[in-house]
Protein backbone atom coordinates (compact mmCIF):
# COMPACT_ATOMS: atom_id res chain seq x y z
CA UNK A 1 0.00 0.00 0.00
CA UNK A 2 1.36 3.53 -0.76
CA UNK A 3 1.09 6.28 1.39
CA UNK A 4 2.16 9.61 2.02
CA UNK A 5 4.35 10.41 5.48
CA UNK A 6 4.04 13.92 6.68
CA UNK A 7 6.56 13.91 9.83
CA UNK A 8 7.22 17.29 11.74
CA UNK A 9 10.26 18.00 13.57
CA UNK A 10 9.87 18.22 17.88
CA UNK A 11 11.15 21.59 18.59
CA UNK A 12 14.71 22.61 18.79
CA UNK A 13 15.46 18.67 17.06
CA UNK A 14 17.32 19.96 14.14
CA UNK A 15 20.86 18.86 16.63
CA UNK A 16 19.55 15.44 16.88
CA UNK A 17 18.52 15.13 13.45
CA UNK A 18 22.16 15.96 12.39
CA UNK A 19 23.39 13.70 14.62
CA UNK A 20 21.45 11.07 13.65
CA UNK A 21 21.31 11.98 9.85
CA UNK A 22 23.64 9.32 8.25
CA UNK A 23 21.82 6.52 9.70
CA UNK A 24 18.82 8.02 8.73
CA UNK A 25 19.62 8.33 4.74
CA UNK A 26 21.46 4.91 4.52
CA UNK A 27 18.29 3.75 5.70
CA UNK A 28 16.49 5.79 3.12
CA UNK A 29 18.72 4.97 0.42
CA UNK A 30 18.34 1.09 0.88
CA UNK A 31 14.54 1.17 1.21
CA UNK A 32 14.83 3.19 -2.39
CA UNK A 33 16.64 0.80 -3.49
CA UNK A 34 14.31 -2.34 -2.83
CA UNK A 35 11.21 0.46 -4.20
CA UNK A 36 10.13 0.75 -0.43
CA UNK A 37 10.37 4.55 -0.31
CA UNK A 38 9.55 6.01 -3.48
CA UNK A 39 10.22 9.93 -2.96
CA UNK A 40 11.44 11.76 -0.02
CA UNK A 41 12.27 15.46 0.52
CA UNK A 42 12.47 18.06 3.86
CA UNK A 43 9.20 20.45 4.68
CA UNK A 44 10.49 23.44 4.58
CA UNK A 45 8.79 26.64 5.98
CA UNK A 46 10.31 30.34 6.29
CA UNK A 47 13.40 28.91 4.61
CA UNK A 48 14.12 26.67 7.38
CA UNK A 49 13.71 22.61 7.40
CA UNK A 50 10.98 21.73 9.49
CA UNK A 51 10.45 18.00 9.02
CA UNK A 52 9.78 15.13 6.21
CA UNK A 53 7.78 14.07 3.88
CA UNK A 54 7.82 10.67 2.29
CA UNK A 55 6.05 8.90 -0.40
CA UNK A 56 6.16 5.30 0.83
CA UNK A 57 5.20 1.67 -0.28
CA UNK A 58 5.11 -1.05 2.16
CA UNK A 59 3.13 -4.60 1.44
CA UNK A 60 1.71 -4.63 4.92
CA UNK A 61 1.04 -2.40 7.78
CA UNK A 62 3.17 -4.30 9.72
CA UNK A 63 5.92 -3.87 7.25
CA UNK A 64 5.42 -0.40 7.62
CA UNK A 65 5.43 -0.29 11.10
CA UNK A 66 8.72 -2.36 11.31
CA UNK A 67 10.48 0.13 9.62
CA UNK A 68 8.90 3.10 12.13
CA UNK A 69 10.51 1.07 14.82
CA UNK A 70 13.61 1.29 13.83
CA UNK A 71 13.48 4.62 11.60
CA UNK A 72 16.61 6.98 13.10
CA UNK A 73 14.41 9.87 13.35
CA UNK A 74 11.29 7.88 14.84
CA UNK A 75 14.12 6.45 17.53
CA UNK A 76 16.05 9.53 18.43
CA UNK A 77 12.56 11.50 18.55
CA UNK A 78 13.66 13.93 15.73
CA UNK A 79 9.87 13.29 14.64
CA UNK A 80 7.08 14.63 16.14
CA UNK A 81 5.08 11.68 16.85
CA UNK A 82 2.08 13.54 17.98
CA UNK A 83 1.65 15.40 14.64
CA UNK A 84 3.00 12.19 12.59
CA UNK A 85 0.94 11.87 9.39
CA UNK A 86 0.27 8.59 7.58
CA UNK A 87 -1.95 9.19 4.43
CA UNK A 88 -3.35 6.01 2.04
CA UNK A 89 -2.43 7.57 -1.58
CA UNK A 90 -2.61 5.94 -4.76
CA UNK A 91 0.30 7.75 -6.54
CA UNK A 92 0.66 7.76 -10.91
CA UNK A 93 2.27 5.06 -12.39
CA UNK A 94 5.77 6.34 -14.14
CA UNK A 95 5.50 3.86 -16.86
Amino acid sequence: MQYLIIAYDNENALEKRLEVRDAHVQGAQKLMAEGKIISAGALIEEDMMVGSTLFVDFETDEELNEWLENEPYVTNDVWNMDEFQIVPVKLLPKD
